[in-house]
């Protein structure tokens, strides 16, 4: 296998569920070697959930991969269900599962919604975190929702145009308030039709060149319904106070070794952002695969965050 390529298939050698609240109980697995060096996959979204693929960033003969899927997303349940469902809340699940699994230290995975999810968590654990890995840079703040919501059809606009036309006109000055009015429905099918809307909507910009298997695999419905209410939930309702409490707040990890990967043409979460956490904090090092968008399957993206996997074995 040549450097960078993923790791072959492989299947889980333990799994579980955890109840993280009386509402919520979250799906985990892991694979690998048992003796290894552990690793926390954190997925996007928020609401994507993991997939078998997730385990092939890791080399199984050196790393204790676990990978879980978060309050609301995939094999978690109740699926789509946003009380009970904050930042604070899958810190604090990550400190559980941690705990359970009797880990005393690990490395820190995560994409997207999931590189949010990993600054916050080693912001506020800096002691259980050995390094960061992250990839297609979002720091939760508005001028990011509002780019996902209206501008992405900067680039996009056949699949803006789509994404706004579920909505009527009278109500599309507020697109967040109007789909979350439809995610949060009483009636299944209009929160089932918006999910879809919406989750093709950001399959179809998150790659450089067309996917027509990832715009499909966003339409399946435990997948669509996952993502679209949680980013609407998490966009609407789970502000970080300061909004730019991340970069703020780099001083706590700076110590940390981590490395930052982003695709130069990310339309989801554009290399902005990165360029602002790497201006912040430039002792991480700081990758820009030059032919990539925002999906971790790009073919360069996929390679540069395997080669990050490889060089952490010697940590």
């Amino acid at each position: 296998m040549a450097r960078g390529d993923l790791f072959p298939p492989l299947e889980p050698y333990r799994t579980g569920t955890l109840a993280v609240s009386g509402l919520h109980t979250i799906y985990w697995e892991e694979a690998g070697n048992p003796d290894g060096a552990p690793v926390v996959f954190l997925h996007g979204g928020p609401g994507a959930g993991a997939s078998p693929t997730h385990r092939r960033f890791f080399d199984p003969r050196h790393y204790r991969i676990v990978i879980l899927d978060q309050r609301g997303a995939g094999r978690s349940t109740p699926l789509g269900e946003i009380r009970e469902n904050g930042i604070p809340d899958l810190i604090s699940d990550l400190e559980q599962l941690r705990t359970v699994l009797e880990i005393d230290r690990w490395l820190v995975f995560g994409g997207s919604w999931g590189s949010t999810l990993a600054l916050a968590y080693a912001q506020a654990h800096p002691e259980r975190v050995k390094g960061l890995v992250l990839r297609g840079i979002f720091l939760m703040r508005q001028q990011e929702i509002d780019w996902f919501l209206y501008d992405m059809r900067t680039f996009f606009p056949e699949a803006w145009s789509t994404f706004v036309a579920h909505i009527p006109v009278n109500e599309r000055g507020d697109l967040l308030e109007a789909y979350y009015r439809r995610l949060t429905s009483a009636d299944p099918q209009t929160r089932m039709a918006a999910a879809r809307v919406w989750s093709v909507y950001e399959g179809a910009c998150s790659t450089l060149l067309p996917s027509p298997e990832l715009v499909s695999a966003s339409g399946e419905d435990n997948h669509a319904l996952g993502l679209a209410r949680m980013e609407a939930h998490y966009f609407r309702n789970n502000k970080l106070s300061p909004e730019a409490a991340l970069l703020e707040n780099i001083d706590r990890i700076r110590h940390i070794p981590a490395i930052i990967v982003q695709g130069r043409y990310d339309v989801v979460c554009p290399i902005r952002t990165a360029d602002e956490l790497h201006r912040a904090w430039p002792e991480a090092d700081y990758i820009v695969v030059p032919d990539a968008g925002h999906s971790a399957m790009e073919p360069g993206i996929r390679s540069a965050l395997v080669q990050a996997t490889e060089r952490f074995k010697t940590l």
